[in-house]
């Protein structure tokens, strides 16, 4: 047990007493408390690009009086590109709990490096399952239609946050063809490296001559699937993991929410392994009136399987740099091959 007068060292994140005393202090005054007593803190699994620690406090004094428990995430040792920092995504997380979307409540930012040695912000607690095995290998035959429609409906409320927005300027601005920018921007990450991934080459070449010709712009999480939300008995808890957010086209979230990666145990679910696409899309445009056919949805499911091949080599990049060695990271460009061969089955044979 630890309190700003007796603290024990904890592994992970660091664990010199003095920065544990300063994590206590900056709880304490956020939380306008007496004394803070830290009776638990645990590494959360998941988060392969940032860290999550659950803390579990007894608050003494203040409007947070009582125990509470709260997520404290900070920063990786290393990131990918695109990747927002700290500060940025406590500030989308603001700003889409405002909007009404599930999501952990955020409480506070911190971005003085000298308390815990890196950038970090707390958000409550959001009880549930995340596994995505657990949650697709869980589901009925048919699926899990209400959790499925919950899913669409939040994502929905998402996107009818549109540009411009002030609390969101460190945002690139969007562009008019989002589609294109992101072809041109995975294909000079590919041209950086010493290796050749023709089938990559062929579906960014697929996705040139298919592109829409018009978008509706939104804000994106950019990784909404099974996996990233919390999930229970009584439906959708939160959204989590919100590092990749940014504008573009409505339909990007949804190809990436469905795309055959993200189905883990039940590729027979479109809708993330979970649920029927027909309910996902009721709970969409119960709150949207956005329309999206087959034939769009091919399109997105073929750029969502594209993105997540280079994601997937630039995970490789962490651990192969010696940065952030790691087997998860190593292993993980390993999904290549499944996922060349789900863009040759997407696009073999379509009108070029």
């Amino acid at each position: 047990m630890s309190s700003l007068n007796a603290m024990s060292p904890a592994a992970g994140m660091n664990s010199a007493t003095e920065n544990d005393e300063n994590l206590l202090t900056f709880i304490r005054e956020q939380a306008q408390a007496h004394r803070v007593v830290m009776l638990q803190r645990k590494r959360l699994s998941g988060g392969a690009i940032q860290e999550n620690w659950l803390l579990e406090l007894q608050i003494e004094g203040g409007p947070w009086a009582g125990m509470q428990r709260w997520v404290l995430r900070s920063d990786a040792v290393s990131a990918l590109p695109a990747s927002l920092s700290r500060a940025e995504e406590f500030a989308v997380l603001s700003v889409v709990h405002r909007a009404g979307v599930k999501v952990p409540r955020p409480l506070w930012m911190c971005g003085d490096t000298r308390v815990i040695g890196r950038a970090f912000f707390l958000m409550e607690m959001v009880s549930g399952v995340a596994a995505g095995r657990l949650l697709s290998g869980q589901c009925a035959p048919t699926g899990n239609p209400q959790l499925a429609a919950e899913l669409g409906a939040n994502l929905a409320r998402l996107h009818r946050l549109r540009p411009p927005s002030t609390e969101l300027d460190f945002l690139p601005k969007p562009s008019a063809t989002p589609a294109m920018a992101a072809v041109l921007a995975y294909r000079e990450f590919l041209d950086s490296l010493h290796s050749a991934y023709p089938v990559l080459e062929w579906g960014l070449r697929w996705c040139e001559l298919n592109a829409p010709s018009e978008s509706t712009v939104c804000l994106l999480h950019r990784d909404y699937r099974t996996g990233n939300y919390l999930a229970s008995d009584e439906g959708l808890q939160g959204v989590l993991d919100w590092e990749f957010t940014g504008w573009g086209d409505a339909r990007e979230d949804i190809g990436w929410f469905t795309a055959r990666c993200w189905r883990f145990t039940r590729p027979d679910l479109e809708a993330g392994g979970i649920g029927q696409l027909d309910d996902f899309l009721r709970g969409y445009c119960e709150v949207s009136s956005l329309q999206i056919d087959r034939e769009q949805l091919d399109f997105w499911q073929v750029m969502a399987t594209l993105r997540w091949a280079v994601i997937a080599l630039q995970q490789a990049q962490r651990h192969l740099s010696g940065e952030e060695p790691s087997l998860e990271l190593a292993l993980t460009a390993r999904l290549l091959p499944e996922l060349e061969l789900e863009i040759l089955r997407l696009t073999t044979g379509a009108t070029q």
